[in-house]
């Protein structure tokens, strides 16, 4: 029988079972291993409120905690949500992850594409 994916959209690899989590979009029961996970790290306050507190506080540098989440979600849930995409069949043989656009920092402290061409920050 022809196979779409070689892991069978799962990365199982000899353990018989898996536990379920739930997806996060649908609340799912899902394998741990089929699901499409992102790691969240964002501010506990909006970029809006995070101005207000600062000017408030009393304890200068002050810096705010932050939110981790590892969110689940099934493949119908990701794909309807745009999380991943659909890939066509010789794209679905690339396994390396895609390039992520992340400024660089510079060593010297000083900010991302200062003093250099516009767009020399980034990868």
């Amino acid at each position: 029988m022809t196979v779409k994916r070689r892991c069978h959209g799962r990365n199982k690899k000899g353990r018989g079972h898996v536990n379920r989590v739930r997806c996060v979009s649908t609340g799912k029961a899902i394998p741990k291993d089929k699901a499409i996970k992102r790691f969240i790290v964002r501010n506990i306050v909006e970029a809006s409120a995070l101005r207000d507190i600062r000017e408030a506080s009393c304890i200068d540098n002050y810096q705010l905690p932050k939110i981790y989440i590892k969110q689940y979600y099934s493949v119908e849930a990701a794909i309807h949500q745009r999380v991943v995409r659909v890939r066509s069949r010789e794209n679905r043989r690339i396994r390396e992850p895609p390039q992520r656009n992340r400024p660089t920092f510079s060593r010297d402290g000083a900010a991302p594409g200062a003093g250099a061409a516009p767009g020399a920050g980034f990868k």
